[in-house]
């Protein structure tokens, strides 16, 4: 087959920074979210949350509520339950000690005789007014009986801990243990050097600027139709059939513009089956959306982990084992997201880019009255790294060993992949030292004295930190579905189950046609986001064109080679004859061709169609090397980034633009939890303390001050896929945290107090800085 290397393909394929064709109707306000569609005779929707972490539901009256203007239905969790609608799945794939079936309380749509956290939903308005459905809400009456609770980690796994769940008073939903315990004993037996910390990965919040919204109705044809805010919408379908008892086929879940996801719209909520439930029964279309505050209050969090992480290396600083003792906090209830990022997925990236002969780790799920945790950008792959990065540099502090030596020593070798790691996962490629010189010498490494100098010079402690580091990426999904049409009035249009969420992926693949077609992109239309034109995983994990990319290359091909063939019948040659360039095929060495679309208006449907399925081999491995400086006033404890640097091998790039963009973002995103984000609960109350925009930090554009340098390295391409492409959705978030605590550190050290590096703890705000700068050195 020729490949169309035209001027079209030049300018709009593959490794051009192509503008994204989302941006214009969304920069001229004709982006169509889930609140912009209002049909009519439409509902408003309020939700009644719990005003308590844990508390028994005696009874709720709803009858001076139900006689308000404009009320037109309210419903309790008993009464979804009478009316058969079945809790949200558990987790039956995870185990607790002596192989035990795990553990949760059954998650409904609202609570039902127990709420478990402060903002879980008890009832339901809908009225013909979002004002009449917020009035009647507040007339509600719920007799509540206050239940003791628990929202700390440590305190909940303790001997006097209120139980969440009744089949687990010790409030432990699953637990795994991984490697082998006696080679990992022995091997810290004979260590020449053991480090030892504990590493909190503190609880945050996924702050998408488009809340949660569905929008739920029932077409003309009698199904139950949903346009929702998701990054997976036959997840959602799928979910809604089990918990209605409605076939799939009864149901359709359509997306339009996603204002973010970062995870944390990956799958069914309770308020998509209340609210779906609510408009199959009425018959009406109902609507809810989001406030800021619901957000805070019942949307999942992410991270939230403590880990007692210990690094075993001998004489040459070589690691010999690593051994975690990790408690993950699951919230009120522990789904199959919330225990497989903590107890498999963060493990499988545990031992990073450094080859560890041994592991033993023994990870707990554990619930609170907290809101349940969820998928938050890296997924399990922060935390893991956090917790290798802290200790790679406090190793090279107690063993004297200079950190990039240490880490030279204990990289895995090009030539040992593919490589096995000792949670069983295959690393396909990886050229990790050369990743790291290429950050260093991006990061202006060996010139950093100067600089400390004048830092010192101007009062400020300036540190430096470091991260290596790699990613899995693929969301434990590897095959997707796509279709291919070429028209007859000259649009290429593909159909994707990955899913737009502001990550520019419909660009993204619309220059992957380019690639095969050779034609114009705005001669391609890219569709996403509908149940009724196909199944898929949907994007998440970083999968969307590693996966969901692959997928339409491969269609594209054989809708090509279709169209060679119809077009060597039209022109009565053989199709090995023919050459195609930029949309149109060519009788060779003569003047006789015809146009592509032109052969796709001779076909009977006017149209050539391909529906095409493609599995890769395996997930990729991203991998990076991130450089932090900081300054640090000493006088307030105000902590600055003010250089980043970062090289990521993130295999073949398709859209270099949007792969910055990916990257950047990340960054800044994992600099908020180093510097400023934190989701806290008053133990006294059980009630979150920065439920708002007002006391949730969030990280401006002004988080770094300085030179801010991103490098994408493509000369290692993933042999997992066709494209040899590597997720890059969540690198940068993974790489920025540690490199930032690092430096802190560093900057710590440098000014004589080694003795605090251990002790750091998320997130590094002025005050918490200032007060530990105050203690006496040890």
């Amino acid at each position: 087959m020729n490949t169309p290397t035209t001027d079209i393909a030049q300018r709009f394929g593959s490794g051009q920074s192509v503008r994204r064709i989302e941006d214009e109707g969304l920069l001229k306000g004709q982006g169509q979210y889930t609140d912009d569609l209002a049909p009519a005779g439409e509902l408003k929707a309020v939700f009644l949350r719990s005003p308590y972490p844990h508390a028994r539901i005696v009874a709720i009256d709803t009858a001076a509520a139900g006689a308000m203007p404009g009320v037109v239905k309210i419903v309790t969790g008993a009464q979804l339950v009478e009316a058969g609608v079945k809790a949200l799945p558990g987790n039956p794939a995870f185990t607790r000690a002596g192989r035990a079936p795990g553990v949760t309380a059954p998650r409904r749509a609202l609570a039902h005789e127990r709420a478990r956290f402060a903002g879980e939903a008890v009832a339901l308005v809908v009225a013909a007014t979002l004002q009449q459905a917020r009035d009647a809400a507040e007339a509600i009456f719920v007799d509540y009986e206050e239940l003791p609770h628990v929202v700390d980690l440590e305190q909940a796994v303790g001997p006097a801990a209120a139980a969440i769940c009744d089949t687990a008073p010790d409030n432990i939903a699953a637990e795994m243990r991984h490697g082998d315990a006696a080679r990992a004993e022995a091997a810290f037996a004979q260590a020449a050097h053991v480090v030892r910390l504990r590493v909190r990965n503190q609880r945050v919040s996924p702050l998408s600027i488009e809340p949660r919204a569905v929008l739920a109705w029932v077409s003309e044809e009698g199904r139950l139709t949903l346009r929702m805010s998701t990054q997976m919408p036959s997840g959602v379908r799928d979910s809604l059939s089990g918990a209605l008892g409605l076939p799939k086929e009864q149901l359709r879940v359509t997306v339009g513009d996603v204002g973010g996801g970062f995870g944390m719209k990956t799958g069914i909520y309770p308020e998509d089956i209340a609210l779906a439930w609510c408009a199959w029964t009425l018959k009406r279309p109902v609507k809810w959306s989001g406030e800021r505050s619901e957000e805070f209050l019942s949307t999942t969090h992410g991270r939230d982990q403590l880990a007692r992480a210990e690094l075993a290396l001998d004489a040459g600083g070589r690691i010999l084992a690593l051994r975690l003792d990790t408690l993950a906090n699951t919230g009120a209830y522990a789904t199959g997201t919330g225990l497989a990022i903590p107890l498999m997925i963060g493990p499988w990236v545990q031992t990073s880019v450094y080859h560890v002969p041994v592991i033993d780790f023994h990870l707990k799920g554990v619930m609170t009255n907290t809101a349940p945790i969820g998928a938050y950008r890296g997924a399990g792959r922060p935390e893991a790294i956090f917790i290798m990065e802290r200790l790679m540099d406090e190793a090279a502090r107690q063993t004297g060993i200079d950190r990039i030596e240490l880490r030279r020593r204990n990289f895995i070798r090009p030539e040992q992949m593919p490589y096995t790691n000792p949670m069983g996962q295959t690393y396909d490629v990886g050229e990790f030292e050369k990743i790291m010189d290429e950050g260093l010498a991006l990061a202006d490494w060996s010139g950093f004295e100067a600089r400390a100098a004048q830092s010192k010079a101007a009062g400020k402690l300036r540190g430096l930190g470091i991260a290596t580091f790699l990613e899995w990426t693929g969301g434990m999904a590897l095959s997707e579905r796509v279709t291919v049409e070429v028209r007859a009035d000259g649009i290429i249009e593909v159909f994707s189950a990955v899913n737009q969420m502001g990550q520019g992926i419909a660009t993204t693949l619309a220059q992957l046609v380019v690639d095969v077609f050779g034609v114009p992109i705005d001669k391609v239309k890219v569709v996403l986001g509908d149940t009724d034109r196909g199944d898929g995983f949907g994007s998440a994990g970083s999968r969307s064109i590693f996966a969901g990319g692959s997928a339409l290359q491969l269609g594209a091909e054989k809708v090509l080679e279709t169209a060679r063939g119809l077009a060597g019948q039209a022109l009565e040659a053989s199709a090995a004859d023919l050459d195609y360039v930029a949309g149109r095929f060519k009788v060779r060495g003569t003047d006789l061709g015809i146009d592509l679309f032109e052969v796709a208006a001779r076909q009977p449907e006017r149209r050539i169609f391909l529906e095409h399925t493609n599995t890769v081999a395996g997930p990729s491995w991203p991998n990076g090397c991130h450089v932090s400086e900081v300054e640090i006033d000493p006088a307030t404890g105000e902590t600055q980034v003010v250089r980043y640097a970062s090289a990521n091998d993130v295999g073949r790039v398709v859209n270099p633009m949007i792969v910055r963009g990916q990257l950047d973002g990340g960054a800044v995103q994992g600099i908020g939890q180093a510097l400023c984000e934190q989701m806290v609960y008053d133990a006294e109350s059980g009630q979150p303390v920065t439920g708002s925009l007002m006391d949730y930090t969030a990280p401006r554009a002004d988080i770094i001050t300085g030179d801010f340098v991103t490098e994408m390295n493509q000369t290692v391409p993933c042999r997992n896929n066709p494209l040899g492409v590597k997720g890059v959705g969540e690198l940068g978030t993974i790489g920025a945290t540690p490199s930032v605590v690092n430096a802190v550190a560093d900057a710590l050290a440098r000014a004589g107090r080694k003795d605090l590096a251990p002790g750091l703890e998320m997130p590094l705000t002025p005050s918490r800085v200032w007060e530990m700068l105050q203690q006496p050195a040890a």
